[in-house]
């Protein structure tokens, strides 16, 4: 492991010094602190979002440091940082530029596109999953439910979240929360 930087965060191949590897564009998933995952290719970084539930998220390719460098942050981090020795500039390399995420233009437009229609067609849409409410509904009684029965509980349900929406306005905040339903209902 002495030529090996890090572990891949999915399948647990040695990432090695000077080489491309994938990091996560979500804040949450780059923070070495907390949790610091590494992917050695894009299949890998994509093995993790289903466990993640990332709402958009793309692969950033990166380059691991050099084993110099990576030894001289360790020291850094722990306290016993070293002055390095200076380098000729004959032999110092140019820094690399910083890499682009792997997210094209034309997805960018479709997400934007995407979040548009939802935004315009928010009032008409079905707000409850219908096999789990017509699923419910049997279990308990053993009735059908009709079809007509979704957009009036939709409509009811929209009703109680603008009402909920407003008192997480009225107290400050910008996150509702089930206190804010439970005062309603």
């Amino acid at each position: 492991m002495a030529g090996t930087w890090r572990q891949c965060s999915s399948c647990r191949a040695a990432i090695g010094f000077e080489q491309i590897y994938w990091e996560c564009s979500v804040s949450t998933c780059a923070r070495v602190a907390r949790t610091g995952l590494f992917f050695c290719s894009v299949s890998c970084w994509e093995a993790h979002l289903p466990t993640m539930r990332h709402r958009e998220a793309w692969a950033v390719e990166k380059r691991s440091p050099t084993a110099s460098a990576w030894q001289r942050q360790l020291a850094e981090d722990s306290g016993l940082a070293t002055p390095a020795p200076a380098t000729p500039l004959s032999s110092a390399r140019p820094a690399a530029p910083k890499p682009e995420p792997v997210k094209t233009e034309a997805r960018r437009q479709v997400v934007s596109a995407a979040a548009a229609a939802d935004e315009d067609s928010g009032e008409d849409d079905i707000l409850i999953v219908v096999s789990k409410l017509k699923k419910y509904i049997r279990s308990k009684s053993g009735m059908n439910t009709s079809d007509t029965v979704m957009p009036v509980l939709s409509e009811h349900l929209r009703r109680v979240c603008d009402r909920a929406i407003q008192k997480a306005t009225e107290e400050g905040r910008k996150t509702v929360l089930d206190r804010d339903f439970r005062s309603i209902l």
